[in-house]
């Protein structure tokens, strides 16, 4: 398989994963995080060596540059080329460039993208993992929570098996409360 390929199909298998991610009310901290989870979630799944807070190749910019970046998730596989995984929640130029420098390193660049839509895609070889999120303002009046529910196209939740006892025809509109008619 081609890296190109295996990236596409890396790409696909972490958005599977996402995919199936539920919260409610979450700060974009909080929101990062359990995406930064997941993807360790699914990597460790694989049988793959994973690592937090990997260094980078990439140099942090002045005043640092002594200094290495690093990388949300990165994975050391033994059947490939290692995989990293930045998450974030908005379109940085740095991310990319990091990323690129990545994949020139020879591992495979994937970037999770969260957020409320309109996701810039990014220059190849990164592949783009999206998690649309809803957005609201925080009812604490500190900043915005997110949200988000499963992807639609779910199994519908199983019903009880019971039986519903014969329902008794009520004529619209209801009588007002207290109307000897009601409970006929």
């Amino acid at each position: 398989m081609t890296v190109g390929g295996d990236g596409e199909r890396l790409a696909a298998s972490l958005a599977d994963r996402l995919d199936a991610l539920a919260f409610t009310d979450l700060t974009t901290d909080q929101v990062t995080a359990r995406l930064i989870d997941a993807v360790v979630g699914w990597a460790g799944e694989r049988g793959w060596r994973v690592y937090r807070r990997a260094p980078s190749v990439v140099p942090l910019p002045p005043p640092m540059a002594g200094q290495q970046s690093v990388l949300d998730v990165a994975c050391a596989r033994p059947d490939g080329p290692p995989v990293v995984v930045e998450v974030d929640h908005g379109s940085r130029r740095r991310t990319w460039e990091k990323l690129l420098a990545e994949a020139d390193a020879g591992r495979i660049p994937l970037w999770v993208r969260w957020g409320a839509g309109r996701f810039t895609a990014p220059p190849p070889p990164i592949r783009m993992v999206t998690c649309e999120v809803d957005r609201r303002p925080d009812p604490t009046g500190r900043g915005r929570v997110h949200s988000r529910s499963p992807l639609a196209g779910m199994p519908p939740p199983a019903h009880s098996a019971g039986r519903v006892g014969a329902a008794t025809a009520v004529e619209l509109p209801l009588p007002p409360a207290g109307s000897p008619d009601v409970g006929r």
